[in-house]
């Protein structure tokens, strides 16, 4: 595992180490950044994904479901066993 050091401001420090202690999930600061770092990269990954269905859709072209069509389609998609 690499090692990193950051510079952080007093009140930014003490925040970090309150957070890391007092959540208990955590044995260090270190587990609290990399847990951090995680979420955002999921968060990212999650954003990417739904820019990703957005453009296919747009690309797609012109539908030819009518929008009451369309609710119906996601009626029954929701009422459909999983």
């Amino acid at each position: 595992m690499a090692t990193m050091n950051i510079s952080l401001p007093d009140a930014m420090k003490s925040w970090v180490e309150q957070q890391a202690t007092s959540l208990g999930r955590y044995s260090n600061v270190s587990d609290y950044v990399r847990d951090l770092i995680r979420k955002e990269q999921d968060h990212t990954a999650k954003i990417q994904s739904m820019q990703q269905h957005i453009t296919d859709g747009i690309e797609s072209g012109v539908g030819s479901h009518t929008m009451e069509e369309l609710r119906e389609i996601a009626r029954l998609q929701a009422k459909a066993p999983q």
